[in-house]
């Protein structure tokens, strides 16, 4: 397993990146902009570790007010093979929130309520059963 990033979401790309990067030094390494989801995800690193873990900047344009807490988003983490975690995790007695129909991403919580993702390394794999037919528990 590796870690990967922690997502904030931001109301101000600018004001976001003015503190994040002129401020406490941060560079970005990729941004993403999904016209279909109506974000932009901004990877920030320090300039010292810019393959280690990153601070995922996350402006969705619908506009929200986050409250305390709100605009934390989620801890990732890659793993070698979704499925074999996600199974272990379900024998261990943890809910998968968000299952790996896809073969790509689960999400879990943990005991105080922090969203974690589980991200596949590489491709996708094979989208099989139980997990294509999983639903969705609570939120993730």
């Amino acid at each position: 397993m590796k870690f990967l990033h922690t997502m904030v979401r931001i109301s101000d790309i600018e004001n976001s990146l003015d503190f994040y990067c002129n401020k406490l030094g941060l560079i970005e390494v990729r941004r993403i902009e999904n016209k279909a989801g109506k974000f932009t995800l901004i990877f920030l690193s320090a300039p010292e570790d810019t393959t280690g873990a990153q601070i995922e900047l996350t402006y969705n344009w619908d506009k929200e007010n986050y409250d305390s807490g709100r605009n934390f988003g989620h801890i990732a983490f890659s793993v070698d093979d979704i499925y074999s975690i996600c199974d272990k995790l379900l024998d261990l007695g943890v809910t998968i929130n968000r299952p790996p129909r896809d073969g790509r991403m689960a999400f879990i919580r943990s005991p105080d309520n922090i969203s974690i993702e589980l991200l596949q390394k590489g491709k996708p794999l094979p989208i099989k059963e139980p997990w294509i037919s999983m639903q969705n528990v609570g939120a993730w």
